[in-house]
């Protein structure tokens, strides 16, 4: 009962789209009009400005991350218990239905929901991998997809409980799904200088 209450809490945070309110109220526009129409914090930085999307990215990151940190510290949640808890707000997001179940790509979401998880260890991996890939190529779908490979690896290597190793594989299935439309595109290097 705890877990899907738990569960539930995360599923109904996750799905609340703060970029699309802020950019209609601080930007008086439709963030899914910009960029690639994803109702995430990028379009909503790209709709009104640093200030509106820096505001987005903290409560993207906020409405994944107090459901699972909720679950631990009030519920003694841990281990396979957490897994759904955690998966829940990406998949609010993912499938918001304040949006007709059209949702965001949940890349904050994953921060905060392994934010709340790990602390500063999977975030700070996510991210450094996405950095390195990053100076690869320049298509973020592909930058997200093959960074997580290098996570997985790394839990490996630090014999990370299978528990944990479930649920990146879940949140990895999940930013395929929701990334599948630039994944049509092969990854593009970077343009060296004097090049067209």
């Amino acid at each position: 009962m705890t877990v899907a209450l738990f569960s539930l809490l995360g599923f109904a945070l996750g799905s609340l789209p703060f970029s699309v309110w802020l950019g209609r109220m601080g930007a008086k526009a439709d963030i899914r009009r910009y960029g690639d129409g994803n109702p995430g914090a990028t379009n909503a930085w790209r709709a009104g400005g640093w200030r509106i999307g820096l505001f987005a990215l903290v409560l993207d990151v906020a409405k994944a991350a107090v459901p699972v940190a909720l679950a631990r510290a009030i519920g003694g949640l841990w281990g396979w218990s957490l897994l759904p808890v955690a998966l829940a707000p990406l998949f609010g997001h993912a499938f918001s239905p304040w949006l007709r179940f059209r949702g965001g790509k949940a890349v904050a979401g994953t921060f905060g929901a392994w934010t709340a998880l790990t602390y500063w260890e999977v975030p700070t991996v996510l991210g450094l991998s996405f950095a390195l890939v990053r100076t690869a190529q320049v298509v973020d779908a592909w930058t997200v997809v093959l960074s997580f490979p290098i996570v997985a690896l790394y839990l490996v290597l630090r014999e990370a409980e299978p528990w944990i190793l479930a649920t990146l594989g879940a949140n990895f299935a999940l930013l395929i799904w929701t990334h599948r439309r630039e994944l049509r595109l092969p990854p593009r290097g970077r343009a060296r200088k004097g090049s067209a």
